[in-house]
């Protein structure tokens, strides 16, 4: 079997831990695994290669089933365990690896992430501690076209997240890359850009400020700051260039061109430890070493096998890369170079040098910009504009000057303090002080795209085969037909009268939005906290993808956990109305008795009453939507009182088909006599796993179902949607059906809220 034949045999049996809904059983595994071997050793090759590809199936199953382990066995109560420390921010953040667990060495070790715990002395990374740990497993809020937090978490090997009860030091030395990046960020005090020399030599991104951080999103720059392939290939290229040099002055019999390779793949490994090892550096050290091997096979090989034996090496070596973003971005991106140059060969060559490289630097960025667009909506949800003209600056600029630089310096920085060190940071300073006036002069890029772009994102590949192929002239019907097929999103029409509620999982609060022919009104907007609020986060992004434009907003009640994105939303779209109880500059009341329509669905407000001195969670808003045949009753955080209020005068109005919990299912809320009232069919909460108070409270859930309600909260089912037509209604939820993947369950106990 060949090495691109292995190599695709590979992909295809690791690729679908992509899509898989659940793991297979072990003993399935077990099953699958003896089939394979029997195929594998069949002297037919297509059964040959089907035999490869279902062990290594098993291959990525088995690794997928390693990484949840933890999930299953240390999650729940407390465990003596002893972590080594891999990165903290000094403070409450420290990610670390479980070493050993009640004595037992555990291999591989699992990763875990502490929040909110001080540890006794000052923390780095490599020091190694015993704790008792309460740990459990990860999780995090579901949203259709959000970030995917808990998929990213698994892609990093990070299946753990908990809380320190108790910590003791055991070895208090600090790694030698942490005494490395602490010497300098000493040296590099002076230098205004020394967050950005760090991002470029180090990988510390986290100490980019958010300023820099939006400079990068709006002039489509910011892959220049991550320690990816281009950083690890051009440190490679410095190592294998000074291996040459001695080399030239060395006698013809040592001089040979393997020392070279192998050199400067040792010194790509090298470098991406330094920088921590972080997953694109990784990533590109075994790719770069697949790249030696083939190279040292001494056969030729195609540009598109040595990509494809790359990729499959990287996924071999680390089967849950497969769900890396960053990944796919980079292998998208080297094919995209590679379909660009075959495709459509660069320009004429001109006489002058400088004139051929500008033409050439032009010709690449255009071929990024436009090849890359599918990956980059569907990762982004958006596109920088000015993109093309920053990147023609910011790249050679980044490469060829600071880069260099700031390696040269961190090498001279080994051997102490020298003129020639402070040559090094004093030019990269101020080429990264030249790049960044010009792209804060640049004009603000970035332009957010919905989903409906997704398809026609591919046009650009389809026009460049056309013409290659001269389609466009001899079946102009089909390269319509292809046209009009990925802009099937903007024509076809998915309205007929239906309307549709999603409520977002937004963690601890409450966000619903109310959606009709594009049109959007908004119920509450989230939790706010310091530094960010879940509109910025996660409701604008959300409304900006599905193309929808929110008309107003419906405020319950002043608690921040529902509040805390709309100054964010106003900001955004300051047309925006607000309803709302609280008397507030600029709002419009939200009393007892009030209605109104919207995109033909009736508003009806029962609570509160107007001139009531009722305050917090009493004085919410509790407003109901109905279309005549169908309804939808909001409660915000209503409590039991508010509710026996609210039935004792105005009852016989609450009979509704669906009802959002309220106070995130808490027990001082959903009193039998108002569940019995609403007599809907279905209850809706909003809250988070490992909420503070446990909510929901397993009393209100078992009373909910006691009336023939079916229960669905954000917790459990992320975010969840409600499709009203003329034929009924239906519910779906994201994590559950939407979009079912293994590594989108519920990690861990089945049940508790823990």
């Amino acid at each position: 079997m060949t090495l691109p034949a292995l190599s695709a045999c590979i992909m295809a049996g690791i690729l679908p831990l992509l899509w898989l809904p659940a793991l297979p059983d072990i003993r399935l595994v077990w099953c699958v695994l003896a089939f394979g071997c029997l195929l594998a050793y069949s002297q037919k090759p297509v059964l040959r290669y089907c035999g490869f590809t279902l062990l290594f199936f098993v291959w990525g199953i088995l690794a997928a089933q390693q990484t949840l382990w933890p999930t299953r066995h240390l999650a729940g109560g407390n465990r003596h365990v002893e972590v080594m420390l891999t990165e903290t921010d000094n403070m409450t953040r420290h990610q670390g690896k479980i070493l050993r667990l009640d004595g037992v060495r555990l291999y591989p070790a699992p990763g875990i992430t502490f929040y909110g715990e001080y540890l006794p002395q000052q923390a780095c990374s490599g020091q190694r501690w015993a704790m008792t740990i309460r740990a459990r497993p990860i999780h995090g809020q579901l949203n259709d076209g959000g970030f995917d937090s808990q998929r990213y978490a698994l892609a990093s090997h990070q299946s753990l997240s908990g809380r320190i009860i108790h910590a003791q030091i055991l070895d208090a030395h600090c790694s030698w890359r942490a005494g490395y990046l602490l010497s300098l960020r000493e040296q590099l005090t002076a230098y205004s850009w020394q967050q950005v020399i760090l991002a470029l030599g180090m990988g510390e991104r986290s100490a980019l400020n958010s300023d820099v951080k939006n400079v990068m999103r709006q002039t489509g720059t910011a892959h220049l700051m991550a320690i990816s392939g281009l950083h690890i290939a051009l440190a490679s290229m410095l190592v294998w260039l000074i291996v040459r040099g001695v080399q030239f002055f060395l006698p013809a019999r040592w001089i040979g061109w393997r020392l070279p390779l192998l050199l400067s793949v040792g010194g790509a490994i090298v470098y991406a430890w330094l920088t921590g090892l972080q997953p694109p550096a990784l990533r590109t050290a075994v790719a770069l070493s697949a790249w030696a091997m083939l190279r040292l096979s001494g056969r030729l090989w195609s540009p598109w096998q040595v990509w494809l034996c790359c990729v499959a090496t990287i996924l071999f070596t680390d089967p849950l890369a497969v769900l890396s973003d960053s990944l796919w971005l980079s292998a998208f991106a080297v094919a995209a170079l590679l379909f660009w140059y075959q495709w459509l060969p660069t320009p004429g060559s001109h006489p002058r040098w400088w004139v051929r490289g500008c033409i050439n630097l032009v010709y690449l960025q255009a071929g990024m910009t436009l090849l890359l667009l599918p990956i980059q909506l569907s990762i982004f949800h958006g596109i920088s504009l000015s993109a093309l003209v920053a990147n023609l600056a910011a790249i050679p600029l980044v490469t060829f000057v600071a880069v260099p630089f700031i390696l040269l310096g961190m090498l001279l920085h080994l051997t102490g303090p020298s003129i020639m060190e402070t040559v090094c940071w004093s030019v990269a300073d101020n080429t990264l002080e030249i790049l960044f006036s010009f792209l804060r002069w640049l004009p603000q890029g970035w332009l957010n795209v919905d989903m409906r772009w997704q398809w026609l994102a591919w046009a650009p590949w389809c026009a460049l085969m056309a013409w290659r192929f001269n389609l466009w002239r001899t079946t102009p019907a089909v390269c319509l037909a292809c046209l009009v097929m990925l802009a099937f999103p903007f024509w076809r029409s998915e309205r007929g009268g239906g309307w549709s509620v999603h409520m977002l999982d937004v963690g601890h609060g409450l966000a619903m939005v109310i959606e009709r022919d594009g049109k959007a009104i908004l119920y509450d907007t989230g939790a706010a906290w310091p530094g960010g609020d879940s509109g910025q986060q996660l409701i604008i992004p959300w409304l900006r993808w599905h193309a929808l434009e929110p008309e107003g907003v419906i405020l319950s009640h002043e608690h921040l956990d529902h509040r805390g994105g709309l100054n964010s939303l106003l900001n955004n779209w300051p047309g925006m109305w607000v309803r709302s109880p609280l008397g507030w500059t600029g709002h419009q009341s939200c009393f007892r008795g009030e209605r109104w329509q919207w995109q033909g669905l009736n508003f009806s407000v029962h609570w509160p009453l107007q001139g009531s001195t009722a305050q917090g969670n009493n004085r919410s808003c509790v407003v109901r939507v109905d279309d005549g045949q169908n309804s939808i009753l909001l409660t915000g955080d209503i409590e039991a009182q508010g509710e026996m209020a609210m039935l004792s005068r105005y009852w016989e109005h609450l009979a509704s088909t669906l009802v959002q919990v309220p106070h995130h299912g808490s027990n001082t809320s959903s009193t039998l006599p108002f569940i019995q009232r609403v007599a809907g069919e279905a209850a809706l909460a909003s809250a988070s796993r490992y909420n503070a108070w446990r909510l929901p409270s397993a009393k209100v859930t078992t009373r909910y179902r006691q009336q023939g309600y079916r229960w669905f909260d954000t917790a459990h089912q992320g975010q969840i949607t409600l499709s009203f037509s003329s034929q009924g209604w239906e519910i779906h939820s994201l994590r559950d059906q939407l979009l079912p993947r293994w590594y989108h369950q519920w990690f861990g106990v089945p049940s508790d809220n823990r």
